[in-house]
């Protein structure tokens, strides 16, 4: 995984196409999908609904709350270009700050014993961040990609094989990615791959 240069920006007239892939990336963005994931699983997860929501909310601040709030700081600062963001040399310190705060969480989370599956989530995270910030120090991997398709295996993992037909959705978001030209194909496919691997080998064995 070398080097060479990062796609485009879009150069296109905007049209129906352009307008839905936008739609889609903001959608699945990675913050969108780990905070439902989050609160998803420690529902099912927790014996009372109640508590259920406890953990979710708790979890999702450190996982995304904070790390986000992070981003949308840097955009208006006018240290980062995009919530997204988009380019890579910019990631580096936004995916540190969201290690430091999923790590946080974790230790918070275990010490005031949260349900295992939540642990196992926030251990998935934690490693996939770190394979995250070790690849974008040399290449711009897709991290909606990564974390779509490692969402889509935590939940058959959690509610049965049967959800094996949204793998669809998958392609759906690669799509967006490689059709607003935050990508490439061989990045989409990369950051998917990394994604599933992560979340059937961590959350598969903590669970």
């Amino acid at each position: 995984m070398g080097g060479g240069a990062e796609p485009r920006p879009v150069t296109t007239r905007p049209g129906p196409g352009l307008r839905i892939a936008r739609l889609v990336t903001e959608v699945t963005a990675p913050a969108v999908l780990v905070s439902l994931l989050i609160i998803t699983v420690s529902w099912h997860s927790a014996s009372r609904p109640g508590q259920g929501l406890v953990w979710g909310l708790l979890a999702t601040l450190f996982v995304t709350g904070i790390p986000f709030a992070y981003i949308v700081g840097g955009v208006r600062r006018g240290r980062l270009t995009d919530h997204h963001v988009g380019r890579r040399e910019q990631r580096r310190a936004p995916l540190l700050v969201g290690l430091g705060s999923v790590a946080a969480g974790l230790a918070l989370l275990a010490v005031l014993g949260a349900p295992r599956p939540v642990l196992a989530l926030a251990v998935s995270g934690l490693v996939g961040l770190v394979v995250a910030v070790s690849v974008s120090h040399w290449w711009k991997m897709s991290i909606h990609s990564a974390v779509a398709a490692g969402t889509l295996v935590i939940l058959m993992l959690t509610f049965g094989t049967r959800l094996v037909v949204a793998v669809p959705l998958l392609a759906v978001v690669g799509w967006s990615r490689v059709r607003l030209r935050d990508h490439t194909v061989a990045q989409v496919l990369t950051g998917g791959a990394l994604g599933a691997l992560v979340a059937a080998v961590i959350f598969g064995l903590l669970r």
